[in-house]
């Protein structure tokens, strides 16, 4: 009868002391996490390239980020493939553009990428001013030319106000440079903070067991080589393939990544290692776009980057994991855009 009682017992002090040594292992895998990611901020950006960011800067960027008009076509805009509402991107294999021309490459999310080292899977243009001047002039995607654009603006008398009030004393403000200027400050509002992962940052119990596994394996298998810091990836440059290339689908050999920005042999098949905030809402995945699911991308991850054959239940931990990153985007009001006038160049083909 003792022993039982003893027995009965110990089962119970078990029982209680369960739930303390899971809460001790989550806060030891927190600190863990704190010294690897950071939490998107509640607030944009005041600053980029050393510059302020106006709120009237932000007003203009958001006209002209939405503004189909900035394409030969009037057809596209950023919008087009970097949609606000579908998690920052066009969620197809890869962008339609100009003519409906099939782009080379899939589009990155627009949301958090002012956080990025450099931006295009590439990294040819070093900040969101250059990559807006870009695709409006890529012969694949919008298809313009600056002086045309220009033309457009200044044909219609509400851009000429609205540039004079982002970019006060300058003589003539609708210019091209200035166009990009006012996308990158309206693109600096697209961030997601309150990420179930931030909160667990910060000491709240958001994360299950399952998604807390699935971050003790992204650390422990590695995977924050390439995905850490405050975007979870998005900082540095790496080859696809460092263990096993995965097939000519996912790395069609045609496309040699940073090779060609750079042209030196070792940047063959490099690519900026893709941030994975709200990576659950911007499928499918890879430079080439041809993964749709979420799981079959970390296994290939898995072996290819790290050497890893991951089986089932650990590539669905790790997707629990990733699928706490999604953060609350902005609300965006779809503006009501200035119309044209008589002066204004007309669609072209």
């Amino acid at each position: 009868m003792h022993a039982l009682t003893r027995l009965a017992s110990c089962l119970i002090g078990l029982a209680v002391l369960a739930p303390v040594h899971a809460a001790s292992d989550a806060n030891a895998l927190r600190n863990t996490a704190k010294g690897l990611f950071q939490p998107i901020p509640d607030t944009p950006p005041t600053e980029v390239r050393g510059l302020a960011v106006t709120e009237d800067q932000k007003e203009l960027g958001k006209w002209l980020f939405f503004d189909p008009r900035l394409s030969r076509s009037h057809i596209l805009s950023c919008n087009s493939c970097h949609s606000v509402g579908t998690g920052g991107a066009d969620n197809i294999p890869t962008s339609i553009g100009h003519g409906w021309q099939r782009g080379p490459r899939n589009s990155p999310t627009v949301y958090n990428s002012v956080f990025n080292i450099a931006q295009f899977w590439d990294g040819r243009a070093a900040d969101l001013k250059e990559q807006a001047m870009g695709p409006v002039q890529a012969s694949v995607e919008m298809n313009n030319t600056p002086v045309q654009v220009e033309k457009t603006l200044a044909s219609i008398p509400q851009y000429v106000d609205a540039f004079k009030r982002a970019f006060p004393g300058e003589k003539n403000p609708v210019t091209f440079e200035n166009m990009a200027r006012a996308i990158e400050a309206f693109e600096t509002t697209l961030i997601t903070p309150g990420a179930r992962f931030d909160k667990f940052l910060a000491g709240e119990n958001t994360l299950d067991a399952e998604e807390l596994q699935g971050l003790r394996l992204f650390v422990d298998k590695g995977c924050v080589a390439c995905h850490s810091g405050k975007n979870f990836g998005g900082q540095a440059y790496f080859p696809f393939g460092v263990i096993k290339k995965p097939g000519a689908d996912v790395v069609p050999a045609e496309d040699k990544g940073r090779f060609t920005v750079t042209n030196t042999a070792t940047d063959e098949y490099v690519f900026r290692a893709a941030p994975l905030r709200n990576v659950a809402l911007t499928a499918p995945y890879f430079h080439s776009g041809e993964v749709w699911e979420l799981e079959q991308a970390v296994a290939i991850m898995g072996s290819s980057q790290l050497g890893h054959e991951l089986n089932d239940k650990e590539v669905g931990q790790i997707a629990s994991f990733l699928r706490t990153l999604s953060g609350n985007a902005p609300d965006i009001v779809y503006p009501i855009l200035p119309p044209s006038t008589a002066a204004t160049p007309k669609p072209q083909h």
